[in-house]
């Protein structure tokens, strides 16, 4: 994800993210000044994603939308809707 923050996709974005990727694990996504940092496991966020580790890996490749994947059920979200449609910019 970091990378795909590059180019300045992540500026103006200050929140954290949690998703969790079923048969993948746990990552907590910290963007802070646009500058996005990755650990792994659960340190609590302003919204969290569940999925499947397919749909993820479809979403970073580009072969899936995220807001698709959302209104399609594929991928769940909770907490903070407005934060997790900033990050839309960087999971496209």
């Amino acid at each position: 994800m970091p990378s795909r923050a590059n180019g300045g996709r992540a500026a103006g974005i200050d929140a954290s993210y949690v998703f969790r990727i079923a048969g993948s694990g746990t990552w907590t996504v910290n963007i802070e000044d646009g500058k996005v940092t990755v650990a792994e496991g659960d340190a609590g966020g302003d919204c969290i994603f569940s999925t499947s580790d397919e749909i993820f890996q479809r979403i970073l490749a580009g072969r899936q939308s995220a807001l698709t994947a959302y209104m399609t059920g594929k991928i769940k979200v909770s907490g903070d809707i407005g934060a997790a449609l900033k990050l839309k910019d960087i999971l496209g």
